[in-house]
């Protein structure tokens, strides 16, 4: 299902720590003052069982320790971001300041903190009775249960936050999440189209004073417009590419309307690329983790090695069909993500950083091997790529039986 541009952008804000931070703090402060709202259903002989001293005693602790807690957080955070920055790449950082239970645990231990301060304020401005105490006992009973499986997760968690195996992980779930719905929306449900060249002569160019990558594309929004005005547009852009204003967003046919704001809302721009619709991206990442450990500060060719079997569970899944593309848009034309350009993505960097080491080289030409047997157009990708390695690695290794094994598992391509 293609999303419209509201209800990416309400995706976008999900994942922003503040707005999870915001709705727990929100919740802890509901919950403090429901002790004043369910103080009358707790039974007389029930509300002097708990003094207020226990209560507050309780609390008390709870907001020294969640304050001490909530700051040891923020500081492995940091140091988790810093380290997946220098040892991984700068681009899966932002897959880590979106993780879930990064941003759950530490609005879980905010959200105590201001639970406490603010039920310590009401108990010494003795709003609440005995019954309401008896009340936020048993809340602030539910809360440090809350806070005990928090910190129980956050610890699991805390093992692999920042680690290149983690993070390497992580991105080729998004590369594999965002490969299957291109392949599951090959045209962006819109008609195919197949080259530039079928752009019809009259159609004019839509151009945007922006300059950055593509977000999102509101597929929905552009055959509102198209239908309304009985006019075709043809998007010459996906997701990912690089926009100025000399390269047009889009091209119009049928229509003289001179207001086209509708078509530029309808695409989002963005200062960084974004995994969820650019499997390129994701790709392309996970070459970068793999040609930084190759670099000789680190000199770590076993995690190349593990990369490239991750990017070859992720192409693998490239199943993009062509003959049962389902046009929901008639009145849009889009074109569509090619598998070369995802091998090129992929294997580029990582052979021409890999080139004299053999270890990388064979698993490199073992990948493409294993590629080829998935179809006509992946054995194509596959012996192009394998062939560029080759070629990189004859210009730099000495030793001739290393280039005369390349060789032979390259021939491998052609039986």
């Amino acid at each position: 299902m293609m999303l419209s541009k509201w209800s990416w952008k309400l995706l976008q804000l999900s994942r922003k720590l503040w707005v999870r931070t915001s709705l727990f703090t929100l919740l802890a402060l509901i919950t403090a003052g429901l002790a004043l709202l369910l103080e009358n259903v707790i039974p007389a002989a029930l509300a002097g069982a708990i003094g207020s001293s226990a209560v507050e005693k309780i609390l008390t602790i709870l907001a020294t320790s969640m304050l001490t807690v909530t700051t040891f957080s923020l500081s492995i955070m940091v140091v988790a971001f810093n380290a997946a920055s220098t040892g991984v790449s700068p681009r899966a950082t932002r897959l880590l300041m979106d993780d879930s239970t990064t941003q759950n645990a530490l609005a879980t231990f905010i959200g105590s903190f201001l639970f406490s301060v603010v039920s310590i304020v009401l108990l010494s401005t003795d709003l609440y009775g005995n019954s309401g105490r008896v009340v936020l006992f048993v809340i602030t009973i539910g809360v440090i249960a809350l806070i005990v499986i928090t910190i129980l997760i956050w610890i699991e968690h805390l093992s692999g936050l920042g680690r290149v195996g983690e993070t390497a992980k992580r991105v080729e779930t998004e590369a594999y999440d965002a490969i299957k719905h291109c392949g599951q929306h090959p045209w962006l449900d819109a008609n195919p189209l197949v080259s530039l060249e079928d752009i019809p002569s009259e159609a004019r160019p839509v151009c945007t004073g922006k300059i950055g990558y593509i977000d999102h594309i509101d597929v929905n929004a552009l055959q509102q417009w198209a239908a309304k005005h009985d006019a075709s547009v043809y998007l010459s852009n996906l997701p990912g590419a690089f926009i100025h204003k000399k390269r047009p967003l889009m091209w119009i046919a049928g229509s003289d309307v001179s207001t086209r704001q509708p078509l530029l809302d309808a695409v989002s721009i963005s200062d960084y690329r974004s995994f969820d619709q650019d499997p390129r991206f994701g790709l392309r990442v996970l070459a970068e983790i793999a040609s930084k450990a190759l670099s000789p500060g680190i000199n770590d060719p076993g995690t190349a090695i593990e990369i490239i079997g991750r990017g070859v569970r992720v192409l693998s899944n490239w199943q993009c069909d062509n003959d049962h593309n389902e046009v929901k848009y008639p009145n849009v034309w889009a074109p569509q993500v090619q598998l070369s350009e995802l091998f090129d993505n992929f294997f580029r960097s990582i052979a021409r950083d890999g080139a004299a080491n053999i270890e990388v080289q064979i698993r490199l030409q073992k990948a493409c091997l294993a590629l080829a047997d998935y179809g006509p157009q992946f054995k194509l990708c596959a012996k192009e790529q394998a062939a560029a390695a080759l070629a990189r690695a004859e210009l730099v290794m000495i030793y001739q039986p290393d280039i005369a094994l390349l060789k032979r598992l390259n021939k491998q391509l052609d039986d």
